[in-house]
């Protein structure tokens, strides 16, 4: 924006400093061999709180245990369900498996009780957290970008949401979940980000060796945690998510009118 003032020195040094580091970001991204592009979700597809989503998830689902289990223990018991879920290392149980059983344990809510519950929830409940969640208009143009690049599209969102959930939060962002070569969800999932496990399952979905992949995120750790098993990471800042401690660092950062222009070809690769 034009303020009127002068720029200073110390102003044009600034300026000069902010544009070589932006370009040295960018020409550190490889894209010549990418065959699949992974987009993790929320704060990188859409824009959702999920301080405020959760919650409001937690409260509608549990109300239809509540003949069964007060609503406040059935919360506690999910909460302990996701702590097992992003702990675990077993590639033979899937996530919605860990939740059934902590669920079963801990306030003796069967799976199909937990099932009956979650059916409730979606028929009569689960619109009314569309207002929580909003589209970015270039979204849709990321994912046909890649899609005319030949790259695959996967969707890597920490799975512990099911897929109708998941696909739901599409939905309200304006995205169509078909275009997507795999999406991750707890009935499918048996890791979560940031464990190289996550990334490397997806790896050996899709068949393909890790430095041909690109992984789009918002969270410095749990996104950029790709750069673990060798994929390259691109970091979205609007909606940054930067957690303390993390050492991950971006091979790319920026806005998505700028990944949009990368993916599209309107910024050269580095040779």
């Amino acid at each position: 924006m034009h303020t009127g003032r002068r720029l200073t020195g110390h102003d044009i040094v600034t300026l000069m400093l902010s544009s070589f580091f932006r370009k040295s970001a960018q020409n550190m991204i490889d894209l010549s061999n990418i065959q699949a592009i992974l987009f993790d979700l929320d704060g990188t597809l859409v824009d959702v709180d999920m301080n405020r989503f959760v919650p409001v998830y937690l409260h509608r689902l549990t109300g239809y245990m509540s003949d069964h289990v007060s609503p406040a223990r059935a919360t506690q018991a999910l909460h302990h369900a996701v702590a097992a879920m992003f702990a675990n290392t077993d590639a033979s149980r899937t996530l919605e498996s860990i939740l059934f059983e902590v669920m079963e344990s801990e306030i003796s809510v069967s799976p199909e009780l937990y099932a009956e519950s979650l059916e409730q929830f979606y028929q009569n409940d689960l619109e009314a957290l569309r207002p929580l969640v909003t589209g970015h208009p270039l979204s849709s143009q990321l994912i046909e970008s890649s899609l005319a690049r030949g790259w695959k599209v996967v969707l890597a969102t920490n799975p512990i949401f099911p897929r109708a959930v998941v696909d739901a939060r599409l939905t309200w962002g304006e995205l169509n979940g078909d275009a997507f070569h795999h999406v991750t969800t707890y009935e499918t999932a048996h890791f979560c980000k940031p464990s190289p496990k996550f990334f490397e399952e997806i790896l050996d979905r899709l068949q393909i060796p890790a430095e041909a992949c690109l992984m789009v995120g918002n969270d410095t750790l749990h996104d950029l945690s790709a750069s673990q098993v060798g994929m390259q990471t691109c970091l979205l800042t609007p909606w940054r998510i930067k957690r303390a401690g993390t050492h991950f660092k971006a091979d790319w950062q920026g806005c998505h009118e700028e990944l949009l222009a990368l993916i599209a070809g309107n910024v050269s690769d580095p040779l």
